[in-house]
């Protein structure tokens, strides 16, 4: 009998998760919250299941920073996705590259209402006197110690600082092909 009941058991937790996700719990806590009339604490729920997938997405996003050149270190802002909800929504993250006594950084802001309008700043960069480079098939704007660029409309990648020539080379290794499909 022993056996059997053991067999139950273990057949029982195999069929469901052993460890249950945080934005699963999340919004089955809405829901139950909502089913019980308690719509304030729905509602709480509800966004804080909202920040940990921006969360998620900013991890995600991470994975597109580009490798740090030879010699030189990178450090990723892990705070820079928290602040994107007062810049009107979506993600983002930076990389801050250093060797010691050089450092840039590169920051990639992905469908924040605020990166649209740079889009007809790039179009019309020549006719505000901007300098425009190609790095593959996207344009950047260089203006000093700064590099910007919109990728797929809705993707600002922005370097600044360190030497041009320099983060000009970093910025070639990135996947923009890639970077468009992001989602998270």
């Amino acid at each position: 009998m022993t056996r059997i009941a053991a067999f139950a058991a273990a057949l029982s937790l195999a069929a469901t998760p052993l460890i249950a996700d945080e934005v699963t719990d999340t919004l089955s806590s809405a829901l139950q919250a909502y089913e019980e009339g308690d719509i304030d604490y729905a509602i709480e729920e509800l966004d804080y299941a909202k920040s940990l997938m921006r969360a998620m997405k900013t991890t995600a996003l991470e994975q597109f920073l580009p490798e740090p050149p030879a010699g030189y270190t990178v450090e990723v802002d892990t705070d820079v996705g928290t602040g994107m909800a007062m810049l009107g929504g979506g993600v983002g993250t930076e990389g801050t590259y250093s060797n010691g006594s050089d450092e840039f950084s590169i920051s990639i802001m992905v469908d924040n209402p605020m990166v649209t309008a740079f889009g007809g700043m790039l179009q019309n960069a020549a006719l505000l006197g901007m300098k425009v480079e190609r790095i593959g098939r996207e344009k950047f704007i260089v203006d000093d110690d700064e590099i910007t660029g919109l990728i797929d409309g809705r993707i600002l990648i922005r370097a600044e600082g360190g030497e041009r020539e320099l983060v000009l080379s970093v910025l070639e290794t990135m996947d923009f092909e890639a970077l468009e499909d992001f989602g998270g």
